[in-house]
């Protein structure tokens, strides 16, 4: 039980520190690009990353956490990708309307549910599909407005969805089959993400600006604020490995539509941004959504728990229930059979919990 209730702290933890630094980094990049005229988003990802690896290489030499080596091939593969599918990320959104990236954001869940079932053999409920289909729905009414279509933005949007949902399942699996920590695969694969958008960063940029970001005007104001972008990054960067490893993918584009309903909610009451009856209408129903895919994700997580812990007591009584007969048989019976039994249990039990 303080294994299980310490495993819901940490999740929860995650979870708020996802939300809260996310949110904040928002408000912070609206202030670059808004106010300072600071466009170049690409390259600003690209020191957040850097920024990100050299604070997690004090922190080990510090003994915050030990670092542990990864496969060179796979650390190097995730993090190209990891790298490539946020620099995609910038090109739809400068190729296509806001209304088609939103739309493009939304198809990121119902693909990471197809692949995951295709290749990982993982089972979503009815009822599962149903909390998502409403939170989409919820999301898509409260975010999405114009739609238009071009060849090009199109091709973008579906590499985009391709390599975010493919790296996402990664984030997890790693992090499962290779018994690392959201901290060492953030360690190990920052630095390939950092490459890849140092290099690309700013021709993405000047791609998308028509500007250099070489050439801008860096007053102790926006160095300011891109200090700051860049540590609030860390926390951004850290909870994202963290809820994806301690949960799933799905649960983290669930997350990650709540932080855009709260940043539409942030902007309507703070910012006195426009708002209309339909988009208060649709901010409810992804809340309803995201309550009810809350609420049936612990539900059937409590189911899978209680039915893994008491398959070992079955065993464990049918177990003893068959050690008279051995002995009536004339088949010695070890005199510590039900020490060996009540060690074995735990064990398998927490295994089973664990899911190591």
């Amino acid at each position: 039980m303080s294994d299980g209730a310490g495993s819901r702290m940490g999740v929860a933890g995650a979870l708020g520190l996802s939300v809260t630094s996310s949110v904040a980094i928002v408000i912070c990049n609206k202030y670059l690009i808004s106010t300072l005229g600071f466009f170049f988003a690409t390259t600003l990802t690209s020191w957040h990353l850097m920024v990100t690896f050299f604070t997690l290489y004090v922190a080990q030499r510090l003994r915050f956490f030990e670092p542990k080596p990864i496969d060179a091939r796979t650390v190097i593969s995730f993090g190209l990708l990891n790298g490539i599918s946020i620099g995609l990320l910038n090109l739809c959104l400068g190729f296509n309307s806001v209304g088609f990236y939103q739309m493009t954001k939304l198809a990121i869940i119902p693909f990471t549910v197809v692949l995951e079932t295709i290749f990982l053999n993982k089972k979503f409920s009815q009822s599962i599909k149903a909390s998502l289909m409403v939170l989409l729905v919820g999301v898509g009414i409260a975010s999405v407005t114009d739609l238009q279509l071009n060849l090009l933005g199109s091709i973008i949007a579906a590499l985009t969805i391709a390599a975010t949902c493919v790296g996402q399942i990664l984030t997890n699996q790693i992090q499962r089959r290779l018994k690392v920590s959201s901290t060492q695969l953030l360690y190990q694969s920052s630095p390939y993400q950092s490459a890849v958008l140092l290099v690309t960063g700013p021709f993405v940029d000047k791609l998308l600006t028509k500007r250099d970001v070489f050439a801008f005007n860096y007053t102790v104001e926006v160095v300011a604020f891109i200090a700051l972008s860049c540590s609030i990054a860390v926390c951004v960067n850290f909870s994202t490995f963290l809820v994806i490893g301690t949960t799933s993918p799905v649960t983290y584009q669930v997350l990650g539509h709540l932080k855009t309903c709260l940043v539409l909610s942030f902007g309507y009451i703070i910012l006195k941004d426009p708002f209309s009856a339909r988009n208060v209408a649709g901010i409810l129903i992804a809340i309803f959504g995201m309550g009810l895919y809350s609420y049936y994700s612990v539900a059937e997580s409590r189911k899978k728990t209680e039915a893994a812990i008491s398959l070992p007591v079955a065993a464990q009584m049918i177990e003893k229930d068959s050690a008279p007969l051995l002995g009536a048989k004339g088949s010695p019976r070890p005199e510590n059979k039900s020490e060996d039994s009540f060690d074995y249990m735990p064990r398998t039990a927490k295994s089973a919990f664990t899911g190591r």
